[in-house]
């Protein structure tokens, strides 16, 4: 009842403080660069440095962080500030823990089936498939174990890939190499797969610490390893990219998505290209090459002609001076802002061509530039979701990701899901990430973490009695398989029509759907269901406020990157007043955690939390 209350007057007073939002104010902390810094690569001085251009840098460059330790980054000056981010090799990271399988796969499921009626015929046809056997054929159902066994994986993998999602977020959040996860990060939106594709939670997991590997190293290896990923093999359909019948599309997206871009290229090029990727395939979580299955023959790519095969193809793209030039920018979108001159793309093309494709000095080129101090980038990024929440975390000083409310919900209800992108092309990032609907939803998404339900917060129970779930339901109380598919009521069924519906059936898909949920389930290591270990009191009576004028001054300040209007902070202070009784931080000292609350999911409401 009490979270009801809050959220209630939470509401309220979101549309006071919104209403207000609209007027401009400069808040003196707040400290862009001149306009003409814009488009100025320019290496900024130790006297252009200070706390808020070490707040901007952290928070572009990783997910942001708490006062300490952005004032520990700006006592650095901005060459070794920016250096400690790009250069993190030596940055201890022993603490973040590897992934903990659970131990769902094992190798019956090497060869998968692409399909359920490929693997039941496949059974029907041999006996067996994925490592079990069928019925003997005079029983009902006899092929009931292979569906079973089909379902079982989808449902397994995909709730492991859940899990290496929370693993993954729980890295960006406790990392000491923060750029290090955030290039990971735009490496899954640039070559991007999905489990829901690729059926495997095992290469997802691969090509994450791929992304990791290669973060800030060099483009030409991680591209090659990428070519290379059973994740990305399997995605876009290396099996039947074959000699005299090759499959076009890596070929096409790696020219049109990966490195050069739309118009760099003709159709020619691509059917050559994908001849050269011939009889590249995967087994298990290896790299092969099919020599009976890869076109050995001459091929004219991009002006060229020989014998060539993947690793030449993608060393003549890399020899094309538009696709540094891609690279360079799309990095540039992503760490500054999303418009950049002809002029200025074609110098970052050059940063990164004339080091032979090396990644640190671009982007240690971007971070110490006045542009990126520039009045023109202040403001100009929108956080995509993960990187909003994973900010909103450490803004709160989390110890950890929690898992109420889900981590994969809350993100895919702001439009993006760790490791199921939409389509190869990745997400749209930018404004594509913001609608009314999508910042009244990043509210929401800020109160559940700060007043967690600790009612509704479980996945949906595919045991339940609504739907196809009556079915597990049932089958779980002892009903036969007849009896838990039927529609009707199986208690007023007669013996002769409960008898009928077990006739001649070689497999039942929905029992397979909850045998698969079922057993996939049993083994799943479960994922902490606990709130955000937050104190919000400790917080600000750490940071001294005496005032509730103080204390929100401190929460605007530790939150926001971009100024907000006066009419807001007067009307924060003034909930807080009301909602404490008093301006008196030290009067309101035992009973101010909710308040303080209150206050924190406002601002994380508000437009300008939505930026950086």
């Amino acid at each position: 009842m009490t979270t009801r209350r809050h959220r209630v007057t939470a509401g309220a007073a979101l549309a006071f403080v919104l209403a207000g939002s609209a007027a401009s104010a400069q808040s003196p902390a707040w400290s862009p660069g001149p306009a003409s810094w814009a488009g100025d690569l320019t290496p900024i001085t130790a006297a252009d440095w200070n706390a808020d251009r070490a707040a901007h840098l952290l928070g572009r460059a990783g997910f942001g962080g708490a006062p300490e330790e952005i004032a520990a980054l700006a006592a650095l000056g901005p060459e070794q500030a920016v250096r400690s981010l790009v250069h993190y090799d030596d940055t201890a990271n022993g603490h973040l823990a590897p992934f903990e399988h659970s131990g769902l796969w094992d190798e019956g499921l090497l060869h998968f089936p692409p399909s359920r009626p490929a693997a039941t015929e496949l059974g029907l046809r041999n006996g067996e498939s994925m490592g079990v056997r069928v019925k003997p054929d005079h029983v009902n159902r006899h092929a009931q174990p292979i569906s079973d066994r089909f379902f079982y994986w989808l449902r397994a993998t995909l709730l492991e890939t859940r899990r290496v999602g929370y693993w993954w977020a729980e890295r960006m959040l406790d990392t000491h190499r923060p750029l290090e996860e955030k290039m990971a990060l735009f490496w899954h939106g640039h070559f991007a797969t999905a489990e829901s594709k690729v059926r495997d939670y095992r290469k997802m997991l691969l090509q994450i610490e791929t992304f990791e590997r290669h973060a800030t190293g060099n483009f030409g290896d991680l591209l090659l390893a990428v070519a290379r990923d059973p994740a990305m093999l399997s995605y876009l359909d290396a099996g039947v990219n074959v000699k005299g019948a090759a499959n076009e599309n890596f070929a096409r997206e790696v020219m049109e998505l990966f490195t050069m871009g739309v118009g760099n290229y003709t159709e020619p090029d691509i059917r050559e290209a994908a001849r050269a990727f011939t009889g590249w395939n995967f087994e298990n979580l290896d790299f092969v090459v099919h020599p009976a299955l890869h076109d050995d023959g001459p091929k004219t790519f991009l002006g060229r002609t020989g014998n060539f095969d993947g690793v030449d193809v993608l060393r003549i793209i890399l020899e094309q001076p538009v696709t540094a030039e891609f690279i360079a920018a799309k990095i540039y979108r992503f760490f500054v802002r999303e418009e950049l001159s002809p002029a200025l793309r074609r110098e970052l093309g050059a940063v990164l061509r004339d080091h032979d494709y090396e990644l640190r000095p671009l982007l240690s080129t971007l971070f110490r530039s006045r542009d990126f101090y520039s009045a023109a980038t202040y403001g100009a990024h929108i956080k995509g979701p993960v990187e909003h929440v994973i900010t909103m975390l450490k803004h709160l000083g989390a110890e950890d990701v929690p898992g109420v409310p889900d981590f994969n919900r809350t993100t895919t209800a702001l439009g993006q899901h760790l490791l199921n992108p939409p389509s190869v092309a990745g997400w749209a990032q930018g404004r594509a990430w913001i609608t009314p609907a999508l910042i009244q939803e990043r509210g929401n998404v800020a109160f559940d973490y700060l007043f967690p339900d600790i009612v509704n917060f479980r996945d949906p129970n595919f045991l339940s009695r609504r739907g196809a779930g009556e079915v597990g339901d049932r089958l779980r109380r002892g009903y036969d398989f007849g009896s838990a598919i039927t529609l009707g009521d199986p208690a007023s069924m007669s013996a002769f029509d409960l008898v009928a519906l077990e006739r001649d059936e070689l497999f039942n898909t929905r029992v397979s759907t909850y045998r698969g949920w079922e057993r996939a389930v049993r083994q799943l290591i479960p994922t902490p269901r606990g709130g955000a270990r937050v104190d919000m009191t400790r917080m600000i009576l750490d940071a001294g406020a005496a005032t509730t004028a103080e204390a929100v001054d401190y929460l605007l300040g530790r939150f926001l990157r971009v100024p907000t209007a006066p009419s807001t902070r007067d009307a924060l202070v003034a909930l807080l007043d009301d909602e404490l009784g008093t301006p008196d931080i030290g009067r309101a000292e035992t009973y101010m955690e909710d308040p303080l609350r209150m206050v924190a999911h406002l601002i994380m409401s508000t437009p300008e939390y939505q930026i950086n």
